[in-house]
């Protein structure tokens, strides 16, 4: 969410980093590591979203002093790799904002954690409550998953982000209420618009891209 230095309290900056080992540990523990070695296409698909994330977040809008927004496709992303190869894509494309001077090395946690794993996580649920529905129809996947996951995990990590500046008194409620939150359905909406899209295209030309989908369960 484009943070900056000096908007958290140490303790925040603790609990954060925790979360963030703690998260990175279970994407460890998860991931499919024979199939990341042995299938190019996961690869290429890794590390192309990787690149494509990480010149994505250059493009941003600031609407506090150290807080800006931009994009986050995490929600294409997981759907594509499942979302423990999408916490590693998202981490190495925040990593290039890093090395380009976007972000500061010293919120690399905070901006993990609410960046890229909090997506992750929420698109992950989102899939799996569609399965447990046993909806029957593709546009379900495509509006539920990329559409509403997308929407859903960009509101709930925008929310978190309003919670730890508040909490560490960065802002006080009153102003993130009146220069953050009533703004959030501006960028909930093309969020939501862009990852749909992509998924809408992927599942039309190359389904067998998202690893999340099961086309049996839709023919």
């Amino acid at each position: 969410m484009g943070l900056t230095e000096g908007l958290f309290s140490t303790w925040q900056l603790w609990l954060t980093f925790v979360l963030f080992c703690t998260g990175l540990w279970q994407a460890w523990l998860y991931l499919d590591k024979t199939r990341l070695r042995n299938d190019q296409g996961v690869q290429h698909t890794l590390f192309g979203a990787a690149v494509i994330m990480g010149f994505l977040w250059q493009m941003r809008a600031g609407l506090l002093p150290g807080l800006s927004i931009h994009l986050l496709g995490i929600t294409a992303v997981t759907l594509m790799l499942g979302w423990s190869a999408a916490v590693f894509a998202g981490l190495s494309a925040l990593m290039i904002s890093v090395l380009t001077g976007r972000e500061p090395w010293q919120l690399f946690a905070v901006n993990g954690l609410i960046t890229v794993m909090v997506p992750a996580l929420v698109t992950y649920g989102v899939v799996l409550w569609e399965r447990q529905r046993g909806f029957r129809n593709f546009f379900a996947y495509i509006f539920v998953c990329g559409f509403f996951g997308a929407g859903l995990a960009t509101a709930i990590a925008g929310a978190l982000t309003v919670l730890l500046l508040w909490t560490g008194g960065a802002y006080s409620w009153a102003e993130l209420v009146h220069d953050y939150v009533r703004y959030m359905p501006l960028f909930i909406l093309p969020e939501a618009v862009v990852n749909g899209m992509v998924i809408t295209g992927l599942m039309v030309f190359h389904p067998e891209r998202l690893q999340t989908l099961d086309p049996r369960r839709y023919l």
